[in-house]
């Protein structure tokens, strides 16, 4: 009997129908890292351990001790001793506790007797790369749903990272049908057609990270195709049944779909493609594709392609080059060619691109990289604001859904960006605040203490939007204090005990809101700047002074108390502080934004802060007016 009823349902309607049927896909499965690439993760991947583990060279030459240097010039050479005042080192070596810099070789002259003359001072931690430069341990490497490419591996492994938790492949099975349809091509007889569209789901099921399993073509026979349909159902995650999806006599894929199951659709209104069925069987997808090639093509396309991205997060958009605005300037050399990693995000409908770190030895800069920027060789760099071309590493809507995120640090950002999409960049609170009134960023992580008020962060936002056209939405409540080594061996007290003279000190970069909270105490406690070995060296985050404490390159530094429990130090508590939100008004009906409020809101996150010590929550996601 010939089946004569098809629907003509448009695609947009089909999808919705179809889709929203599918239950969450959560299937998952450990598998050793160097296995990993092209699947996907099922949850945050955070560091085993730190990258370098050690202090390491960073050039080729001698290891000094950089008090020893201080009267190097070229009027006024200093001698050094081989093997007293100094060691020769390879690029990569470990530091010698003794020494704290690194000369290049090209900036020594040997003596015939094995001593050097050196005509330049050294600084203290010159050329030298401190333990976790690339990677801090407990550092977030990769998100949940993230395909794993190449140079995650690298980063992965770096990190200490030998097996690593991924989304299972969806099973995918694979059933030709049609008397017709043939595997062995020797033989041809006429009437006979090559089972070819069935090798080239195999293909597009595995580029889509499905497991595909692919039966042998089942012939014109109700019977023989049920059982070959229920053995598919039973060992799978989603049905293909290629041919018989028609009107034609011996066309059996929607009886036996409905007898199995439910038949959600039959027709779609589109050219080629017409006939797809789809339907459910034991709430496992079952998709009729009609047999001729080209519409094969096409009802994966829409269909089985759509659905594994669904179950894989995945996006599997063709990159692009695409034109975006500097966010700040970059200096290049005419000696080469330089390929700057880039992190991209919407702000106010500009595109806009942020240098992420440039450093030959820092794999994450891979990872977090949206883009690439090619300086070309007779280029000196570009200007903030100046329009460049950036080669995509990720599809540009993906890109459309981060919030472009430029401000103070703290380890919490990580775990919101694995919930929220963020392209995010530390440059302090001042910095944030800047990138917000120069219409930079879209959302500015802030915690800037006005010295007078005692209040945190609405006095900034008063002075530098005069006219009312920000908000902050309330974030966080964290503890900031003095973090030191385990057991706090040389009986730290507190902010007075920096002039101490037996203490080295690591501060934070200049416009850091943790700076300025150091600075508003040693006001009060009456102590110069001056008298404090180590002011002028600064971290960029609160892991990265953390870990200076850890690897004893200083004694204590000014962070927050997650970051010292991650690395197992003590704290000393200095100040609760407001970690809030500046944006400009306008963002607040930015979908994005609407979003990221949400989730400051949500029980989830509410869950996620009660489990990190050091933080507590007040009205987060609240808004506040600055008049």
């Amino acid at each position: 009997m010939r089946n004569t009823f098809i629907d003509n349902i448009s695609l947009e309607e089909t999808k919705p129908l179809f889709f929203n049927r599918i239950e969450k896909y959560s299937k998952k499965e450990t598998i050793p890292t160097e296995k990993s690439l092209g699947r996907v993760t099922s949850s945050p991947v955070f560091a085993n351990v730190s990258s370098p583990n050690f202090n390491a060279s960073a050039m080729d030459g001698i290891l000094v001790r950089s008090k020893d240097t201080e009267t190097a010039s070229e009027t006024n050479p200093v001698t050094l001793k081989k093997d007293k005042d100094f060691l020769y080192v390879n690029t990569g070596n470990p530091v010698n506790p003794e020494f704290d810099a690194v000369i290049m070789i090209e900036e020594v002259v040997e003596a015939e007797n094995g001593d050097v003359r050196i005509i330049k001072s050294a600084y203290p931690y010159q050329h030298i790369r401190n333990v976790g430069e690339d990677i801090i341990k407990n550092d977030m490497i990769l998100p949940s749903f993230h395909e794993i490419r190449p140079e995650d591996i690298g980063a992965l492994f770096a990190g200490g990272i030998f097996e690593i938790e991924v989304v299972k492949k969806p099973k995918v099975a694979i059933i030709p049908t049609g008397s017709e349809i043939v595997e062995d091509y020797r033989n041809l007889k006429v009437g006979d057609i090559i089972d070819s569209n069935s090798r080239m789901f195999e293909a597009m099921i595995t580029v889509s990270g499905g497991e595909p399993y692919r039966y042998s073509p089942v012939r014109d026979e109700r019977e023989l195709l049920k059982k070959n349909i229920l053995d598919a159902v039973g060992k799978n995650d989603i049905v293909i049944i290629n041919a018989g999806s028609s009107a034609g006599t011996h066309d059996y894929t929607k009886s036996l779909i409905e007898e199995l199951g439910e038949v959600i659709i039959h027709g779609i209104a589109i050219k080629p493609g017409k006939p797809t069925i789809l339907g459910f069987i034991e709430d496992k997808p079952v998709i009729g594709i009609p047999g001729y090639p080209v519409s094969a093509y096409f009802v994966y396309q829409e269909f089985v392609k759509s659905l594994l991205e669904k179950m894989l997060c995945r996006d599997d958009e063709k990159a692009d080059i695409v034109k975006a605005s500097l966010s700040k300037r970059i200096y290049s050399s005419l000696k080469h060619k330089e390929f700057v990693r880039m992190t991209l995000g919407y702000v106010g409908g500009k595109l806009v691109a942020t240098p992420l770190d440039r450093g030959a030895g820092v794999s994450m800069s891979l990872v977090k990289a949206d883009g690439i920027l090619v300086i070309s060789r007779n280029n000196e760099g570009h200007d903030i604001g100046e329009e460049v071309e950036i080669k995509l590493l990720k599809p540009l809507s993906a890109i459309k859904k981060s919030i472009v995120v430029i401000g103070s640090n703290d380890p919490i950002m990580d775990r919101i960006s694995d919930r929220i999409k963020l392209s995010l960049s530390h440059v302090g609170s001042f910095g944030g605040v800047l990138a917000l009134k120069k219409k930079e960023t879209t959302i500015a992580p802030i915690h800037i203490l006005d010295s007078k008020s005692g209040t945190y962060n609405t006095g900034v936002l008063n002075k530098y939007f005069p006219s009312g056209d920000a908000a902050l939405i309330k974030g966080i409540k964290r503890e900031q204090g003095l973090m030191v080594p385990k057991g706090n061996p040389k009986n730290i007290r507190g902010i007075e005990d920096l002039i101490r003279a037996d203490l080295t000190f690591m501060n934070r970069q200049r416009g850091a809101g943790t700076r300025i909270l150091l600075d508003y105490n040693l006001e009060k406690l009456g102590i110069d700047n001056n008298d404090i070995q180590g002011y002028e060296r600064e971290a960029v985050t609160h892991m990265a002074a953390a870990m200076s404490v850890k690897s004893s390159t200083c004694d204590l530094a000014l962070g927050v108390k997650s970051a010292a429990d991650i690395l197992d130090l003590d704290f000393i508590l200095v100040d609760y502080e407001d970690y809030d939100f500046a944006v400009l008004k306008d963002s607040l009906e930015d979908e994005r934004v609407l979003k990221f409020i949400e989730y400051l809101k949500s029980e989830e996150f509410s869950k996620e802060i009660d489990n990190i010590p050091g933080y507590k929550l007040e009205n987060p996601g609240e808004i506040v007016e600055i008049s």
